[in-house]
């Protein structure tokens, strides 16, 4: 496995310079700021990437505001107790997308915000002091015990919500694969257990989080055009 230090001078190479590959390295939100969030947010952007997986992101995302008000600012007591009036009137409401099946998943994932607040105190807590060395874990309990929250969902989930996070789709699974850490796109426990260990390894070696490795994993596979991508 290449060393981070000579992954992050091929992407430095590609991006102009080490300033310039610096300035697209994002940092992950702090535990402290993690914690902070109100648990209606965290069910708000797994609904949000639950509806764009598979849809023109960009719809969504104008239609953003309607869904706010049509499930009223998302807070998970309320929604866990969904009615069948409830799906009835949503399944009806132009303001959102009208699939019944993840309009459904708001349900769902709202019992597993409030059966991990009933845990620690808020659902947050969890997501905030889940480790980095034990991600994929996350990733695990949230295809287990959400509804239509594995794959790449999941992870996008947790990466706009500023969690401490790798990618393993695109650029990222390429540079896996050309390390030699997995022989194909990982997907099962196993892949990513491999994936995890990993990214430990360039962790401990460069004092850098996830989400900046992963970024940095992404550079070093060449693309064509001028933007290269996670996913």
């Amino acid at each position: 496995m290449t060393p981070f230090q000579d992954l992050f001078d091929l992407a430095a190479e590609r991006k102009g310079g080490a300033a310039a590959l610096e300035a697209l390295l994002p940092l992950p939100e702090s535990a402290a700021a993690l914690a902070r969030i109100p648990d209606d947010r965290w069910l708000a952007g797994m609904t949000k990437r639950i509806f764009q997986s598979g849809f023109v992101w960009r719809v969504i995302e104008n239609k953003w505001p309607g869904f706010e008000a049509a499930f009223e600012g998302f807070e998970p007591r309320r929604w866990q107790m969904m009615s069948d009036e409830d799906l009835d009137r949503l399944v009806r409401d132009e303001r959102i997308v009208r699939n019944a099946k993840k309009i459904l998943t708001v349900r769902d994932n709202a019992r597993l915000l409030c059966e991990l607040a009933a845990e620690r105190g808020s659902a947050a807590k969890v997501f905030a002091d889940w480790p980095s060395e034990d991600y994929v874990g996350l990733l695990d309990l949230l295809k287990t015990r959400g509804s239509r929250l594995g794959g790449s969902t999941a992870q996008y989930f947790l990466r706009f919500m500023g969690k401490d996070s790798f990618m393993t789709a695109g650029d990222v699974a390429k540079a896996l694969v050309r390390e030699g850490v997995v022989d194909k796109p990982p997907s099962g426990k196993g892949a990513l257990k491999k994936v995890q260990a990993a990214f430990n390894g360039w962790m401990e070696e460069s004092g850098r989080p996830l989400t900046q490795i992963s970024r940095v994993l992404a550079f070093t596979v060449p693309v064509e055009g001028e933007e290269d991508a996670e996913d």
